[in-house]
């Protein structure tokens, strides 16, 4: 019954000094913003939105978005420099990468060459179809590196929905978890949002992302949820990763 439920906005969840670490704001180099004015009209939303500070992370994936660190820092260089042609000083903009776990990471990894969202913890995702088989060793390995695996939106693999055991394992193997706030609406479909509200129950969650890529994603991060919901929300937006 919606009589029990509070419609809340993104202004109004997330906590003075929130910083976002997830999104794809950098031009031109995955499915996220295409020119330098998407990725200003994109920052200007974050700000519009009460968010000062974001951690972008373009997709790295071998053979469709086979981004290098150089490649990534330049993007980010060239963003900066437009902010400051625009005048937009009260925002802070840091690059980091989402990284997909395939061989192309393998290589990355044995060379170190990543980029962190904090200290020594990497974002990572699988293929929506199916996790990798190596999956288990590949989260062994970037521990024994040195490295915190933050496994970007687990609610989005479908692969998992009917088998939900295998989020205790994934944490067990030592992934943090990272919820795309737009999984709790119906945006990326009801599945999705009712596997969000679970693991978001089951205290699973660790960070909270935006993962916007485009300006509908900030526009309809509008949310209808429990007093129990809400209050677990609020609760998990206050954390540092």
């Amino acid at each position: 019954m919606l009589f029990f439920r509070n419609k809340i906005n993104l202004k109004t969840l997330l906590p003075k000094g929130y910083t976002d670490i997830h999104s794809h704001v950098l031009p031109g180099i995955d499915d996220g913003a295409k020119t330098m004015d998407d990725s200003i009209a994109l920052i200007k939303k974050f700000q519009e939105l009460g968010i000062h500070k974001i951690i972008t992370t373009p997709h790295v994936m071998g053979g469709v978005w086979p981004n290098s660190t150089e490649v990534i820092l330049s993007k980010l260089r060239g963003v900066k420099e437009r902010l400051q042609e625009e005048g937009i000083t009260e925002f802070s903009i840091e690059a980091a990468a989402e990284y997909m776990l395939d061989e192309k990471f393998i290589e990355l990894l044995e060379k170190k060459d990543l980029l962190p969202i904090k200290e020594n913890k990497i974002l990572v995702e699988m293929s929506y179809l199916n996790p990798p088989s190596n999956l288990f060793d590949t989260l062994f390995a970037m521990q024994i590196a040195g490295y915190k695996p933050v496994l970007a939106h687990p609610e989005r693999y479908n692969f998992y929905h009917m088998d939900k055991a295998k989020y205790a394992d994934l944490k067990r193997a030592g992934a943090l978890f990272q919820l795309n706030l737009l999984a709790l609406t119906k945006y990326y479909g009801l599945p999705v949002q009712k596997t969000a509200l679970y693991l978001l129950e089951k205290n699973m969650y660790n960070c909270v992302g935006t993962d916007a890529h485009h300006l509908r994603h900030l526009e309809n991060m509008n949310f209808v949820l429990s007093k129990k919901h809400r209050l677990l929300l609020e609760s998990l937006v206050e954390r540092e990763l």
